[in-house]
């Protein structure tokens, strides 16, 4: 099966080195009533997403997935053409955000008259099929998130949305979770959807350090997402190695994928968290200092080869 990127269709074959997780642009929703905040360009947003993408063409990145969701500023002709002008591949994502932080007001309101969970469903495979609006640009991967330690009754809807739509079109699922919790309970009902969950990315994993957690996870045959590497204010990146060590120490390196969750633009005013406070937030961070940790700990070659080039190959090629 063929991945679709913004720039149309191409074979697993040629994704090769792979982050899985990363962002050009976020906008949370509610950014547009900041009158306020300065408005950058179309253009500067390309400028600047252009002059990172081949700052990290030049480490040997060939792809990149933006799994921002419908309802988080998402621009899928900004990103088509960063792809263009970089010659990096970009997948973009269909689905919807957590409840606390996304479009609920507007599904929970429709939720009083009509079945959103099959609204979500149309929705997400009218975009896989047709494209996104007018611009024919379609998504490899459906996106979904659920907050810390609890899944709200909206979350639920969601995740069941984004199992069946997955089911009907074959595109793979990608979640976000909050401090390494609710992954069992994300798989609990894409399983009960039909949903293959070799087909299946549980987001920011590495939010958790508890082996067990991670190991009945991953004993259900799908992936987990190491990647928010540098995100040092959330989980040291001590403890996210710590674990990954461990996990490819027995035999897992075949079901883990790495990236950072960067943000490279905010539409509206971006977060003031401090840049001393995130020093190696940044989409470099793993070819720069992670993986030569990585090899310093003894891990192969080959088992950093699988996570960022042979995994997503693999988890595409699957669905």
């Amino acid at each position: 099966m063929n991945v679709n990127t913004v720039l149309g269709p191409i074979a697993p074959e040629e994704l090769g080195i792979t982050l899985m997780h990363e962002h050009l642009l976020i906008g949370w929703p509610g950014w547009e009533a900041d009158g306020v905040a300065a408005r950058q360009s179309k253009e500067d947003i390309v400028t600047i997403c252009v002059e990172r993408m081949l700052e990290l063409k030049e480490l040997g990145l060939r792809t990149l997935l933006d799994p921002c969701p419908i309802d988080l500023g998402r621009d899928v002709e900004i990103m088509a053409e960063v792809s263009q002008r970089s010659g990096v591949n970009i997948i973009c994502a269909t689905g919807l955000y957590k409840e606390d932080l996304g479009a609920a007001p507007y599904f929970r309101f429709r939720g009083q008259f009509v079945d959103i969970v099959a609204e979500m469903t149309e929705i997400f495979v009218q975009e896989i099929r047709d494209g996104v609006g007018d611009t024919g640009i379609r998504p490899g991967i459906i996106k979904v998130a659920t907050q810390a330690h609890r899944i709200s009754p909206y979350e639920e809807n969601v995740l069941h949305a984004v199992a069946r739509a997955s089911v009907q079109t074959g595109v793979p699922i990608t979640t976000h979770t909050d401090e390494g919790t609710m992954g069992r309970e994300q798989l609990d009902i894409f399983a009960a959807e039909g949903v293959d969950l070799r087909r299946v990315i549980v987001g920011h994993s590495c939010g958790s350090a508890d082996l067990r957690y991670h190991v009945d996870l991953l004993d259900r045959g799908c992936y987990l997402g190491f990647d928010r590497f540098g995100l040092e204010i959330i989980q040291p990146d001590r403890l996210r190695l710590a674990a990954l060590i461990g996990l490819l120490g027995v035999g897992f390196q075949q079901q883990l994928v790495l990236s950072h969750d960067c943000v490279w633009c905010w539409r509206g005013r971006p977060l003031p968290v401090p840049a001393e406070l995130t020093p190696e937030w940044d989409a470099t961070h793993i070819f720069k200092r992670i993986v030569p940790k990585l090899e310093a700990a003894g891990v192969s070659k080959a088992k950093i080869a699988a996570m960022l080039v042979d995994n997503p190959r693999r988890f595409f090629a699957d669905a």
